[in-house]
């Protein structure tokens, strides 16, 4: 298939994404802002005043990673699934099946706009945090090559998720009773060293804990977790996912029903 064709039609579709999310700015920027500036005032604050510090950090500090991560994958996992199912609900997926582009580029198109959206969020959290906390960045490459690939993995989550939702309630089932859930007990707010052995090995199931601290390794410099655990975890997470959505694409699933 034409290169230069599907590199017109990748372009067309980050457009539209990018357009999508400015234009509802409201929706799609606002509300992360003000849950994570409550966030940070509620446990980073007042919480954070009782419990002190947590392995050599303020609080404050140590948290501030975590919920900066916590804003990317649900953002980046948001824009996807919704984008991709309401071009399914307005049937104009069909124009884009059609049309002289590869599956590949109908995904990785979505997916840049969940990963754009969700580093524009991560960002205007990190600004917010910076008003409660002091944060510098030790390590660079690690924090934005992991902010970076854990966008894409959920982006991809997304995607896999709008392909199978039906109505617009199943696109809230997988973020409500999964993503959130996780999201929680992947250390955000606390260190795995805190818990049990037994509740140690099994925090250690959870994707989301080795990319929350292996941003917090970029940052801070502390980590529950190998680093090189975290990359080879989003690496397989990212390469799984990108192929089980172009199976779904090939065969069908979900949009030719």
């Amino acid at each position: 298939m034409n290169i230069a064709l599907n590199l017109i039609a990748m372009k067309t579709i980050v457009r539209k994404e990018v357009i999508r999310v400015m234009r509802i700015w409201v929706q799609t920027i606002v509300p992360p802002a003000i849950t994570m500036t409550l966030y940070f005032i509620i446990f980073g604050n007042l919480i954070g005043r009782r419990i002190g510090t947590m392995d050599g950090f303020d609080y404050m500090q140590y948290i501030a990673p975590g919920l900066i991560m916590m804003s990317v994958i649900t953002n980046s996992y948001g824009n996807v699934v919704s984008s991709f199912f309401g071009a399914k609900f307005g049937r104009h997926v069909e124009e884009m099946l059609v049309a002289p582009m590869s599956n590949a580029t109908i995904i990785i198109g979505h997916v840049a706009g969940g990963v754009m959206r969700g580093m524009l969020v991560g960002v205007l959290v990190t600004i917010i945090a910076l008003f409660f906390t002091k944060l510098e960045i030790r390590h660079p490459f690690i924090t934005i090559s992991v902010v970076l690939l854990s966008s894409v993995v959920f982006s991809l989550a997304g995607f896999i998720n709008a392909v199978f939702a039906k109505k617009f309630d199943d696109i809230s089932i997988i973020p409500t009773f999964v993503l959130t859930p996780l999201t929680y007990l992947g250390g955000v707010f606390y260190s795995i060293s805190l818990l049990p052995e037994f509740w140690q090995l099994a925090s250690r199931a959870n994707p989301i804990l080795y990319m929350v601290n292996a941003f917090r390794y970029g940052i801070l410099g502390t980590s529950d977790i190998d680093i090189g655990t975290a990359y080879a975890i989003l690496f397989v997470f990212i390469i799984g996912l990108f192929v089980m959505c172009q199976q779904l694409m090939s065969r069908g699933v979900g949009i030719r029903e």
